[in-house]
């Protein structure tokens, strides 16, 4: 495929439509496995994805994204109940997961593909998400670094990386995805 197509396939929108009275929301805070069992916990989230978006590549692999050249992001993709959950309540929990200061980078987890990113569906998701940013921001000492674009074309991972903490990571143990569940998140299981 000729690269500049690849490109413009992988920068298009995300087409993807959520089911009849559900929203989309697109984060990424480091690796997406503790991040997705983070959202799956809070009610009013129905469905939960781990992916890749705002790269520039068609169908990128986890071996692709991980080579740093792709410009791919680990995001979780959540469809959400407005009506029993909002933008804002996913905001915090976004907020609460990771630590926005730190550049194309989570504790141990080095790459442009952990950077922290509120990817928006709505001009009222966006205006939110530069909101919460600001008042954010007012409550750390450090620059927060977290960029604020347009959902992108949103590629599943691996069906290996769905899920994972649930089904128990690397060493067996799942975790829970119960509602309102606050247990510790152990991100390799």
């Amino acid at each position: 495929m000729d690269p500049s197509a690849s490109a413009s396939l992988a920068q298009g929108p995300d087409g993807d439509i959520p089911s009849p009275g559900q929203e989309f929301a697109q984060f990424g805070a480091g690796c997406f496995w503790g991040v997705e069992l983070a959202f799956q916990r809070v009610p009013g989230v129905t469905k939960s994805e781990v992916g890749y978006t705002q790269g520039v590549i068609h169908k990128p692999t986890y071996e692709d994204v991980c080579t740093g050249t792709t410009k791919h992001s680990e995001v979780v993709r959540l469809q959400y109940d407005p009506r029993q959950c909002s933008f804002d309540d996913l905001l915090s929990v976004f907020w609460a997961r990771h630590d926005p200061t730190t550049l194309n980078r989570q504790g141990n987890d080095v790459g442009t593909q952990y950077r922290s990113g509120i990817y928006f569906y709505t001009p009222e998701q966006e205006k939110a998400a530069r909101e919460s940013l600001e008042k954010q921001q007012k409550l750390l000492n450090r620059n927060i670094v977290t960029e604020i674009l347009p959902a992108k074309k949103f590629y599943r991972a691996e069906e290996y990386h769905q899920q994972y903490l649930a089904k128990g990571g690397r060493f067996g143990f799942k975790q829970s995805t119960e509602k309102g569940c606050n247990d510790p998140i152990r991100c390799y299981g």
